[in-house]
């Protein structure tokens, strides 16, 4: 007769067993909170980043919302997102902190360790580094009370922020524990930085990796950059920067990361599929980076339950 763990182990497929480190992202599925949930959980992900919308679009309200995150059993990887914060002044600048303590309250609420902040576009914000550090600061000790980290992201077309470098050294300039930075592969493949710096940073102040692939060689302006950004990103291993994506996921694991990923796909066909297709999508991409790229030996149950606690 089988063992409890050796009915676990064949339980589980291996290469579900290989996409633990790989989530969805609620923004690539149409439909209800709650089938999204289910759609990503029946793929065999085990996490779930939420976007604002999703949760506040419940029919049944914000609460309801919270209970079906919860039911699914999936965990939360973060809570997304917070636009154009940081380097402004005077009633705009209350008006944007009212905000994100909202946000911060409901990523609270959801379980969600982490927030998702986007580096701003705003003409009206400050460029001056000191002003976008102080404020970023602030964001950060709001929600360290909340057992909360904040990830900084530099969106491609910002202001001033626009390179996941340029977000790496104004976190180093704010200090704060609990802030960090996310890298989003798109915007990488957009302005195509250069992946050299990355092993001068340190792992433990990346809080988060959004992975997307895009349909072609390069976009060429500002608008087409958008455009693409918002409504025709693929999911990796479907464009054509495979090479560069699988570079950037092994380079991380080179430095040190054991954080989470994230799929974050606008893509506007993918809204007119059934959930579970796209959810299938996102699972042999997961499987591609977990077995392919980074070619990880299989986990047994115990090592899964000890990474996850290393983790959280």
């Amino acid at each position: 007769m089988k063992s409890n763990e050796a009915m676990l182990s064949s339980a589980i497929e291996p290469p579900l067993r290989n996409i633990l480190d790989f989530g969805m992202d609620t923004i690539s599925l149409a439909g209800t909170l709650p089938a999204k949930l289910a759609a990503v959980r029946e793929a065999g992900f085990s996490q779930i980043m939420l976007s604002a919308r999703d949760v506040v679009g419940h029919p049944d309200g914000f609460e309801a919302a919270v209970m079906a995150v919860r039911n699914s059993g999936l965990r939360v990887t973060g809570f997304q997102v917070l636009r154009d914060f940081e380097g402004l002044s005077g009633n705009l600048h209350q008006y944007k902190l009212d905000v994100a303590k909202s946000m911060l309250e409901m990523c609270h609420s959801l379980g969600a360790k982490v927030l998702l902040v986007c580096s701003s576009t705003s003409t009206h914000a400050s460029d001056d580094a000191d002003k976008i550090a102080a404020d970023l600061r602030k964001l950060a000790m709001l929600a360290l009370p909340l057992g909360i980290r904040v990830a900084y992201e530099g969106l491609s077309w910002g202001r001033i922020i626009n390179e996941f470098t340029a977000a790496w050294d104004v976190v180093l300039r704010a200090g704060a524990s609990n802030l960090g930075i996310g890298i989003d592969s798109y915007h990488i493949l957009a302005t195509k930085t250069s992946l050299e710096d990355l092993d001068f940073f340190d792992p433990q102040k990346i809080f988060l990796v959004q992975l997307a692939d895009f349909m072609w060689q390069e976009v060429r302006t500002a608008e087409e950059r958008m455009a693409t950004a918002r409504h025709f990103r693929v999911f990796p291993g479907e464009g054509v920067h495979s090479d560069a994506l699988a570079d950037l996921v092994i380079r991380l694991d080179r430095i040190g990361y054991r954080g989470d990923y994230s799929f974050e796909v606008f893509n506007d066909d993918y809204q007119q599929m059934p959930v579970a297709t796209v959810a299938e999508r996102a699972r042999r991409s997961a499987i591609w980076l977990g077995e392919d790229v980074l070619s990880r030996a299989v986990p047994l149950p115990d090592q899964i339950r000890l990474r996850r606690g290393e983790l959280s």
